[in-house]
């Protein structure tokens, strides 16, 4: 095998790790958000917890991250997990705690990338090359992904995470008919993937990558 063709494969192996990663961290800190606001039903349910497989959805955590690292060498996956299930009624406070839960995954994402980033800026004193290499390619796969994730995730369409961050800022009349998206709220953001496929070009990306990106280059100091 090619000197390529390895690191094609060592590129795809890492952003899995760094999605199942990803996803689990975000789901936990929503059940953890969760429970911190008086709702214990996430962990009723055993979803707080940091292992994937009580988090993982067929298409959101497989098929659609998988078909994306395929297509990008493992540079750029995005996607969902099971959501964690909240019962609002039970925050003390609902529509703070909507918000917090709500800004919890996102939040998580973009703190793990900030730890993989420093510590990818330890391992990259010595240059790209030697024995921190394999490393270096994990941590920046979890910086990359995780950038990616929170800002797919905060993008205000429900059932994702930016949709609870609107409905908790907006009265509470307009909160309810905007929640009503929630019905086709899935089927509008594979939509728009397929149709960015067929375009030629990611209308998703185009909203998530320029964030993504810029703080990627802050937390590791790479270029673009």
């Amino acid at each position: 095998m090619s000197d390529g063709g390895l690191y094609y494969i060592q590129q795809i192996v890492a952003g899995i790790f760094a999605i199942f990663l990803g996803l689990s961290v975000h789901e936990y800190a929503h059940a953890l958000a969760a429970k911190s606001q008086g709702d214990i039903t996430a962990d009723h349910y055993g979803r707080l917890t940091l292992n994937p497989i009580a988090h993982i959805d067929p298409v959101g955590t497989i098929l659609l991250p998988f078909i994306l690292l395929l297509s990008s060498g493992g540079r750029v996956a995005y996607g969902w997990a099971k959501p964690v299930p909240v019962n609002p009624m039970a925050f003390r406070h609902p529509r703070r705690g909507v918000f917090i839960v709500s800004l919890a995954g996102p939040a998580s994402n973009i703190a793990l990338a900030l730890a993989a980033g420093v510590a990818f800026r330890l391992t990259y004193l010595g240059g790209p090359s030697g024995a921190f290499q394999p490393l270096q390619l994990v941590l920046i796969s979890i910086v990359s992904i995780n950038l990616y994730l929170a800002f797919f995730n905060l993008i205000p369409i429900p059932p994702l995470d930016g949709s609870g961050v609107v409905s908790a800022l907006l009265p509470v009349e307009l909160a309810v008919e905007y929640e009503k998206l929630g019905r086709i709220g899935m089927f509008l953001i594979l939509a728009l993937i397929i149709l960015g496929s067929l375009a030629g070009f990611s209308i998703i990306g185009l909203i998530i990558v320029p964030p993504a990106r810029a703080l990627r280059g802050l937390f590791t100091g790479l270029p673009y």
